[in-house]
């Protein structure tokens, strides 16, 4: 294997969805342009580019979605019980406003026109592309040493009206980024107990799909 696959390899596998190790030290320009030229890069069906990306450094809009976050947690956290409960409660969920820099990801599915090559069968191939630009983006910040966190606990038409994007336009993700301390060897929710990751073994079929 060469060194451009072993640091290739090597990336992939230090990712992490961070949380509580976010310093809130500002992103140059530069490093924030790289990540989302990396993410822009990505493969799109049809070649529709289907994505937009709302850079959020306002204190402001960046508490108002925090507490907006905490409101759904509590929302989720009311529905556990017993060893649920409990793990869920050590676990962050969020490093919105200790990351000082969000990035709101979208998918426009009328980006590309009404005939967009590849997605007649597959209506959802649009959105598989902005989750590859997710992706790309991810490597690509940590490549460059930052962190990123997926925050998922959300309403779309809050966040939708939080950053003004029009009705069309489907909120995927609030990535939250920044310089962190150091990226974790393990996962939050597999150290926390929450879920183990599995074999590849458990998820590989051959052939068939088999029970």
């Amino acid at each position: 294997m060469n060194d451009c696959a072993t640091v290739l390899y090597d990336v992939i596998n230090r990712r992490r969805d961070t949380r509580r190790e976010f310093t809130g030290a500002p992103v140059a320009d530069d490093v924030l342009e790289r990540i989302l030229l990396a993410a822009h890069a990505a493969p799109s069906v049809g070649m529709s580019q289907p994505w937009d990306f709302v850079v959020v450094r306002s204190p402001e809009t960046l508490r108002t979605f925090r507490d907006h976050v905490a409101c759904e947690r509590d929302v989720f956290a009311d529905g556990l019980s017993g060893e649920r409960a409990e793990t869920f409660e050590r676990i962050k969920i969020e490093g919105i406003c200790e990351s000082g820099l969000g990035i709101v990801v979208g998918y426009d599915p009328t980006r590309g026109g009404p005939q967009v090559l590849g997605r007649h069968a597959i209506p959802d191939a649009g959105l598989y592309s902005v989750v590859c630009a997710i992706q790309n983006l991810w490597l690509a910040a940590t490549v460059e040493g930052l962190g990123v966190g997926w925050v998922s606990f959300y309403r779309e038409q809050f966040l939708r009206t939080l950053v003004g994007m029009p009705d069309h336009v489907r909120p995927i993700a609030w990535l939250c980024v920044g310089h962190v301390a150091d990226l974790p060897d393990i996962p939050d929710l597999e150290r926390f107990g929450w879920r183990a990751r599995s074999s590849l073994s458990s998820v590989l079929h051959h052939e068939h799909y088999r029970s």
